[in-house]
């Protein structure tokens, strides 16, 4: 497929970016600074873009499918409007450019951990990292009201972080997974990996998921 990642330079996105490369799609890279990536490889072409100031519908037209890595940066004190200024013009340029599938690095921090009580409810972080976790769950709540897209939500583990790829985690929807001894873990290299799953062979369209060791 030709793949368009929006925010392929970042720690998630860069790892997506290079499994989507390792399975063979044809990777347009749309960053704001395409010299952070010292990739080189045939499929993938870098591309300078900015999704608030540049039209949305320019840099993603002619591909297959969307994957959105957005971050406007975690010491950004405007983190919270960004996100959702962010996705709102990309979900805007996605419909106009004509492409039907958009998939979305979401976060976990929307995942139930008992009924009613999301695990941002349990959680005590900094003030920039709270407004983060909301603006992407905002980010959830417009994606639910949008009936003109195939788009997906993958929300991580409770804990992510660089590690093994696996292949081998546990699938679910809205709720938080934890192992045996009550820990949610996904490596990076994993959550690519249902990331490009998901892609390749679409079960969770027009929801969110999640995955855990």
């Amino acid at each position: 497929m030709k793949v368009a990642i929006i925010g392929a330079s970042g720690n998630i996105g860069s790892v997506i970016r290079d499994e989507a490369l390792a399975r063979g799609h044809q990777v347009t890279a749309i960053v704001r600074n395409p010299d952070k990536i010292t990739v080189k490889n045939q499929s993938l072409t870098k591309m300078k873009g900015d999704v608030l100031k540049d039209k949305v519908e320019g840099l993603v037209k002619g591909h297959d499918a969307v994957i959105c890595a957005y971050n406007p940066g975690w010491t950004n004190p405007n983190i919270y409007d960004e996100t959702i200024q962010a996705y709102q013009a990309i979900i805007s340029g996605v419909k106009k450019a004509g492409i039907k599938r958009l998939l979305v690095v979401g976060g976990a921090g929307s995942l139930e951990v008992s009924p009613g009580v999301q695990l941002i409810d349990t959680m005590q972080v900094p003030e920039l990292i709270k407004k983060a976790i909301l603006g992407l769950r905002e980010v959830l709540y417009i994606l639910r009201k949008e009936n003109d897209l195939d788009w997906t939500f993958l929300s991580p583990a409770g804990t992510i972080s660089p590690g093994e790829r696996t292949g081998k985690f546990r699938l679910g929807k809205d709720q938080l997974i934890k192992d045996k001894n009550g820990d949610s873990k996904i490596s990076i290299q994993d959550y690519a990996v249902a990331m490009l799953d998901e892609l390749e062979k679409p079960k969770h369209k027009q929801e969110r998921f999640t995955l855990a060791y």
